[in-house]
């Protein structure tokens, strides 16, 4: 099996599809642009029994040429404040990370970041439990790092404050 950009295009071609004839209940997919399949938006629904709760977060997926042997960037299009976010809206996890180990990060291990068997709901399974259990270890926004660990009222207050901005920008 050939995994070059045809393979790739073909195989988020039969996600999407998988996607939108199944829709998961805690998000959903679509083409930002209908002639690029590289190119996703998704409305992520703020996990229950967090702080997101009631939220709809619009985000992208990037999908590069040589996927599936490199991962996507994903981005939040909504605002977002979180530890693993930057503040441009893009996320930071290990399943995002390319694959391989990182000498400049010896706690991530190759099993933790991006493999091709990796698929879309995975990714976006993963984000939302990133926004359940936020990892303050790997700060990519310091400022809401520091305020989930020292101030957890004050970085729920201030995911509530991004929660009712969402649901008024549906």
């Amino acid at each position: 099996m050939s995994t070059g950009a045809g393979y790739g295009a073909e195989l988020l071609r039969r996600q999407l599809a998988d996607l939108n004839r199944n829709p998961p209940d805690t998000f959903s997919v679509g083409l930002g642009d209908d002639e690029n399949i590289y190119n996703w938006e998704l409305m992520i629904m703020g996990p229950e029994s967090t702080p997101y709760e009631g939220g709809f977060f619009k985000a992208k997926l990037k999908f590069p040429e040589n996927f599936p042997n490199m991962p996507p960037e994903m981005s939040f299009t909504s605002e977002m404040w979180h530890p693993n976010v930057y503040e441009s809206g893009k996320v930071c996890i290990s399943i995002l990370h390319p694959p391989g180990t990182d000498e400049h990060n010896p706690q991530e291990t190759a099993e933790e970041r991006w493999r091709p068997i990796i698929g879309v709901e995975q990714i976006v399974l993963s984000v939302i439990s990133m926004l359940s259990d936020p990892n303050d270890e790997s700060a990519a926004n310091l400022d809401a790092a520091v305020q989930w660990r020292d101030d957890r009222k004050g970085y729920k207050r201030k995911v509530r404050q991004t929660v009712e901005k969402s649901q008024n920008d549906v």
